[in-house]
Order: C-alpha cells, then structure tokens, then sequence
C-alpha cells in the first residue's frame, strides 16, 4: 500500500469512529475511550481535557474504599477534648474538617468545621464553658462499597464535604472528602498545607518537631546537631522501626538519644511521619518504647 494509500485508510478509519460516536448506537467504555484518545491525536481536545473526561469515566467504575483515607490516617477529635487541647490539633494538622468521635473510634458523633471555632474569638471566657458538641455538626456514614460517581452526586446535592467510611461489620474503616473524589477526576489538587507537608523535618509547637521517616540520617544529624549513626539504616524511620523491633502503629512512642520519638502517621505497611521531640536528660544510646 503506497503512503498516499495508507493516509486516505487512516482518515477514512478515523471518520468512521467519529460517525459511529454520534450514531447514537450503543458503545463499549472502551470504544468511547478509544475515540478520546483519537480526538486528542487529532487535536480536537487538549490533554487536560482528555484527563478530566477519563478521570470522570474511571469514577463511575470505582468504590470508596479505594480512595478513602484509612483510619490510621484519620486525625480525630474527642468529644470530651478541651479547647486547648483541640487547638493544638488544629493548628498541627491545617485541616479544616475533623472528625469528632466518643469513646472509641467506632463511635463517631459527627464533624467539626474549623471555621466554627473563630467564633471563640468574639466571646468572653470562651475556654471555661467550652464544650465540643457545641461545635459538632452531622456526618454522613456511608460504606466502603459506595460508588464514587454516587457519593459525589449526593456530596453535591446535600452540599457536605466529608463522610465517615464503614466497614460491613459497621467498624470505622476510613472517611472520604469531595477533594478525594475531586482529584480522581482532574489529579491531585494541591493547597497551601501541601508544600508544608512536602519537607522533611519542620517545627510544631512546645520544641517538637514533624519529621518525614524517609528524611537522610545524615540530613537528620545535621538539623538536629545530633549523632545518630547510618551504618545500618539510610533513614530515620528505619533506624525507628528497627529500635522497636517491628513496626509500630500510630500514637506508639520510643527514645532514643536524647529524643522521644512517637509515630503519627503510617499504614499497616510503614512508617510515614514522626514527631520528634527533644529530652531534656543527657544523650543516651539506650530507648523505650510506651504507647
């Protein structure tokens, strides 16, 4: 077949898929993905446009477990919390929504908007008669089953942002944000929290400090003036894991030179983040561990 020849097959071909996308006859998802891409090759639609039409079609075939933060990653607030206490979270965490629970995890008692805090500000002795139900407000509890496309509609349409993931058993497994569902379609949407996250080691309040478990040994040396040795271990986090001698979960603390060190952040597979906070006792090589 001459060049010429297989030009006129192409484009020919190519008509055809366009014809049959308005033909009004029924198509696989995969042929109408097939003609997306095609209509980009054509430069009919951009890239991003491209993105947003897959990412939209992928939801519909997702499950919120899929996407949900999982417990371990969930930052909670207690209904017994004082306002300080409660705070700190805040100001720690920079998110704005927050779970609120009872006496357990399983218990959750509804949400908690940052925002509603700032009345505080306009009240007298606002800490002494302080009270966490004041401020919680409804959440929705779905199942990790939940189609991402349906959760999304009803986010929408009962114009909520957060919801409580459940598992068949009714324990809590996770929670999802419209901002989850949201970067499936259009990719990750970053705000100004995010770049914060992104460093190693960055201060907190009180001398304690939120370090990365994969920041450089060396690189954790060299803030801290300390003299952690890498023999063994490239990362603070595996010098961590390996001084409780397995890994440890959330909320679990150990010290190690002069140092606590309490995990906040992880999953069932790592370690993520630590906070670190500095004794005041002389450096020592020996550690503890509490929970």
């Amino acid at each position: 077949m001459t060049e010429g020849n297989s030009s006129n097959s192409h484009e020919k071909s190519w008509l055809h898929r366009i014809a049959d996308a308005f033909s009004g006859e029924p198509h696989t998802r995969e042929d109408l993905v097939q003609i997306l891409r095609a209509s980009h090759e054509k430069k009919l639609i951009d890239a991003d446009a491209l993105e947003i039409i897959e990412g939209a079609l992928n939801v519909s075939d997702q499950q919120v477990r899929e996407i949900m933060i999982p417990r371990s990653k969930m930052v909670l607030i207690n209904e017994v919390s004082e306002l300080q206490e409660l705070l700190s979270v805040v100001i720690e965490s920079g998110h704005s929504r927050f779970p609120v629970i009872g006496e357990s995890t399983d218990d959750p008692k509804g949400i908690l908007l940052a925002k509603d805090l700032l009345l505080l500000l306009r009240e007298d002795q606002a800490s002494e008669d302080f009270s966490v139900d004041r401020f919680t407000r409804p959440v929705a509890i779905i199942p990790e089953s939940k189609r991402l496309n349906v959760l999304l509609r009803e986010f929408r349409e009962q114009r909520y942002h957060m919801a409580i993931v459940v598992d068949e058993y009714g324990s809590v497994s996770g929670l999802v944000t419209i901002e989850d569902i949201l970067e499936e379609i259009v990719g990750e949407i970053e705000d100004e929290t995010d770049e914060d996250e992104d460093q190693l080691i960055r201060p907190l309040q009180e001398g304690r400090f939120s370090v990365a478990a994969l920041t450089p040994i060396e690189e954790f040396n060299e803030y801290f003036d300390t003299g952690l040795t890498d023999d063994e271990f490239d990362t603070i986090g595996g010098v961590i894991v390996h001084t409780f001698g397995r890994l440890p979960e959330v909320g679990e603390s150990t010290e190690l030179n002069n140092f606590c060190f309490t995990i906040i952040e992880g999953d069932n597979r790592q370690v993520k983040r630590l906070e670190a906070r500095r004794l005041n006792q002389s450096s020592s090589s020996q550690s503890k561990h509490t929970e």
